[in-house]
C-alpha cells in the first residue's frame, strides 16, 4: 500500500464519527436553530418537524458529548433545561446554514433529477421511491 493512501484512511477514520454527527438530519436542523440563541427542549421539539422526544433527547446529548451544544438546568420547579450552542458549535453554524441555503436554491433540480432517474428506471409516481443519501441508508 502506498503511503498517500494509508494516510488518507487515517484521516477518513479521524472524521468519519464527527461528519456522522454533524451529517445526522436531526443534529443538523438543532444546530440551525441553535443558532438564533438558547432554546428549552420542549420548543426545540415544537421546531424540529417529525423528531420523537427520545431521539431529540439522544442527538441533544450526542451534540453535547461533541462539545457542539452546552446544557444548562434551572433550578425550577418544573426545571428549565435550556440548549445553546457552544463556541465550537457556532463555528458550525455557518457552513450548516450555507448548506441549508444550497439545498433550499437547488431542491428544484435536484427534484427533476430524481424525476428523471425513477422514470429511467421504470419508477412510477404512484411508487415513490427515496433514494437514500450517501451515508444515510439504514437511518
Amino acid at each position: 500500500m502506498e503511503q498517500g493512501h494509508t494516510h488518507v484512511t487515517e484521516n477518513c477514520r479521524t472524521v468519519a464519527p464527527v461528519l456522522a454527527r454533524i451529517g445526522d438530519k436531526w443534529s443538523v436542523q438543532i444546530v440551525r436553530l441553535l443558532g438564533d440563541g438558547p432554546r428549552r427542549f420542549n420548543e426545540i421539539k415544537r421546531m424540529v418537524d417529525g423528531i420523537s422526544q427520545r431521539m431529540l433527547t439522544l442527538t441533544l446529548r450526542g451534540l453535547e458529548r461533541d462539545g457542539l451544544v452546552n446544557r444548562t438546568v434551572f433550578p425550577t420547579i418544573p426545571p428549565r433545561v435550556d440548549y445553546e450552542l457552544t463556541g465550537l458549535g457556532r463555528s458550525l453554524w455557518l457552513p450548516v446554514q450555507a448548506l441549508g441555503l444550497w439545498a433550499y436554491e437547488h431542491h428544484g433540480e435536484i427534484s427533476r433529477a430524481q424525476k428523471a432517474f425513477d422514470k429511467r428506471a421504470g419508477i412510477g409516481e404512484e411508487q415513490p421511491r427515496k433514494i437514500a443519501a450517501v451515508g444515510m441508508a439504514g437511518r
